[in-house]
């Protein structure tokens, strides 16, 4: 019986600290508020905007030059892992090319590993279909984002 009670005041007290917890981060700044997202248009914007196109343009250049035999899987991995870099050492301030930017620098290392597993002459699928997922990711992101952007003079169609 003893054993029971010293159960169930355990279990209450759990609950109760749980609640305590739950309420603790609903009530701090760390809660989101669930409203609009506040879109910018700043300098670093634009700059991540200019950097993440023109590398995204370099990577799918450099792959079709693989496609056209012009190229090695290790040449593509290379400029793969040099935009991941380039565009992960911009700084955007707008939340929506914030998240942009963790996208599109994952799709690259994606994307490198796939040419590397390629130039081992193994299967690339799964890190292709990982690349394509994240640039998906970040296309709907940037679909969403759009006209809020344009609206503050970020034209994001470039990406898109």
């Amino acid at each position: 019986m003893m054993e029971a009670m010293r159960r169930i005041a355990l279990y209450g007290l759990g609950v109760l600290l749980a609640s305590a917890i739950a309420l603790t981060y609903a009530t701090s700044s760390r809660a989101t508020a669930g409203g609009p997202v506040s879109h910018t248009c700043s300098v670093t914007d634009r700059a991540f905007i200019d950097g993440a196109r023109t590398n995204m343009v370099a990577v799918d250049l450099w792959g079709q030059q693989f496609l056209d035999g012009d190229a090695t899987p290790g040449d593509v991995a290379a400029e793969s892992a040099r935009a991941a870099k380039i565009v992960g050492a911009t700084s955007p301030t707008d939340p929506s090319l914030k998240q942009t930017r963790t996208l599109l620098v994952a799709m690259f290392a994606a994307y490198r590993k796939a040419m590397e597993q390629r130039a081992k002459h193994r299967d690339p699928g799964e890190q292709i279909f990982h690349a394509y997922g994240l640039a998906n990711f970040a296309h709907d992101v940037l679909l969403e984002a759009e006209p809020a952007l344009a609206r503050r003079g970020c034209d994001i169609s470039p990406l898109l």
